[in-house]
């Protein structure tokens, strides 16, 4: 496949709560969208690559049309799911065989005729051949192509993807809009090439669906000043000056003790589920209220997963004075520093989503951070470097002995090491390792690891990028 081709585009629609998100996870096979026996909890349009057919779609999740939930959010939500309708190469309508034929579903289809775009229609909830003859009531619909399926069971999927496979038309046919990335496929038929995996993590309302919107110019997330809009963790994929990107918008994380419901429990386990698979955290802060104490949680768990990071100060528009912006935005990153003194390695940007000031020097910060994680310091110079270190600042006594050191390097190759979840490799973004070799790991205290990593930046700075020390004894030979 060329990889300027862009990939053909399926949008699942349907009315609440008809198994939508369930048959959006069994096609891409992982879990993506928050599958709920609550009507309305997808409001986003959630994307991402089906390649279990004869060649590989961009797949949408579309919010309920008509949906439950805010009567501030049903319009965008609404909207949204209709400008799947036009994007999209193929449509596949959900309805639910077990509640039978809805006037919703009859409205519905009847919108769906007027986009005059290949349709099947699919019968979800078909758990078993007993179960079939529900399916035909839904042929008074009048569409041709009609699949029974069981999402939740795997029932029918395969029936369902060589439909679609016949109805797609091909990459250069595609109406896929371009900032969709195409995935390039190896001799085995794998997807490679993976693009920046970036997530946007933050309290609910501090703008990370905003922000999104303001870098890919488009209203693809809903922006509401209703906290919690987005429950799911959005994947969107963007395409800028031949860079590749997924943007990962994720549910903002509350304190888990004052979560509404079991929703919420899911969207905040999402969330930090998104940390850990991303290569770069975006850890979005409303300037308006400055850093909270669930920033700074925020921020701990993005330490922990060992992540590479930025802090994006969002509302600049709201806070920005009439004079003195520098200076202004001098304090403001030296305050949010010292607050967020533990996430020290991330650069900080003032911005403001709303307005999209300073939105595009995002890509400068990601590029240097990118640059960064290139850079190696030769074996001689940090083994001199790491001599001095000591010299200057020998280890403290702990129980009548001290750390010694007899040889340092850089690993060749970092593995992500996320507090929870396997360990694999990550192609982007690997944190820098200094493996040193001493005389006991356990005489290392934390405070002189700060030291010794401080020590290593001065020599390179490493933005974005936090540093990994992993000691090892060896025996001290005369």
């Amino acid at each position: 496949m060329n990889a300027e081709a862009k990939l053909p585009s399926v949008a699942i629609i349907g009315r609440p709560n008809v198994g939508k998100s369930a048959l959006f996870n069994r096609l891409v096979g992982r879990k993506i969208a928050i599958v709920h026996d609550q009507p309305g909890i997808t409001r986003d349009r959630i994307s991402a690559i089906c390649s279990r057919g004869e060649q590989p779609f961009t797949l949408w999740d579309t919010g309920g049309i008509f949906g439950a939930g805010e009567k501030e959010l049903t319009v965008q939500v609404r909207q949204t799911a209709e400008g799947a309708l036009r994007e999209s190469d193929l449509l596949l309508f959900v309805v639910d065989g077990k509640d039978g034929l809805s006037p919703i579903d009859s409205d519905l289809a009847r919108t769906l005729r007027k986009a005059r775009k290949p349709i099947v229609l699919v019968v979800n909830k078909i758990d078993h051949d007993k179960h079939e003859s529900l399916a035909a009531e839904f042929d008074s619909l009048g569409f041709e192509k009609i699949v029974s399926i069981s999402a939740e069971h795997n029932r029918g999927i395969s029936d369902l993807l060589g439909v679609v496979d016949q109805l797609l038309p091909s990459p250069a046919q595609s109406v896929s809009q371009p900032s969709l990335v195409t995935p390039e496929r190896s001799e085995g038929g794998t997807l490679n090439s993976q693009p920046l995996a970036i997530a946007i993590i933050g309290r609910p309302n501090v703008g990370k669906s905003s922000l999104i919107n303001a870098i890919v110019q488009s209203e693809r997330a809903i922006v509401s000043e209703l906290p919690g809009t987005t429950r799911d963790s959005v994947d969107i994929s963007y395409q800028r000056d031949g860079g590749r990107f997924l943007f990962i918008d994720t549910a903002g994380i509350r304190r888990r003790g004052k979560l509404s419901s079991s929703v919420e429990v899911f969207s905040v386990m999402r969330a930090e589920r998104s940390i850990r698979r991303a290569d770069l955290c975006v850890l979005i802060v409303d300037l308006t209220s400055g850093v909270t104490a669930q920033d700074k949680r925020i921020a701990g768990l993005i330490q922990e997963a060992r992540k590479a990071a930025l802090v994006v100060l969002n509302k600049w528009d709201l806070v920005k004075p009439k004079r003195g912006e520098r200076q202004t935005i001098r304090e403001l990153v030296a305050e949010t520093c010292e607050k967020i003194f533990f996430l020290n390695y991330a650069p900080v940007l003032v911005a403001s989503a709303r307005t999209g000031e300073n939105v595009d020097r995002l890509f400068g910060m990601i590029g240097k951070i990118e640059r960064a994680a290139t850079r190696r310091i030769g074996t001689g110079v940090l083994n001199r470097l790491m001599r001095a270190v000591f010299a200057a600042n020998p280890p403290p006594m702990v129980k009548g002995r001290r750390l010694k050191l007899f040889y340092a390097a850089q690993s060749a190759g970092t593995q992500d090491r996320s507090a929870k979840g396997p360990i694999h490799r990550r192609e982007h973004l690997q944190p820098p390792e200094f493996v040193l070799f001493v005389n006991d790991p356990r005489l290392l205290s934390q405070s002189y690891a700060r030291y010794v990593e401080a020590r290593i930046r001065d020599a390179e700075p490493y933005s974005g990028l936090p540093i990994i020390l992993t000691l090892r004894p060896r025996s001290q030979k005369l």
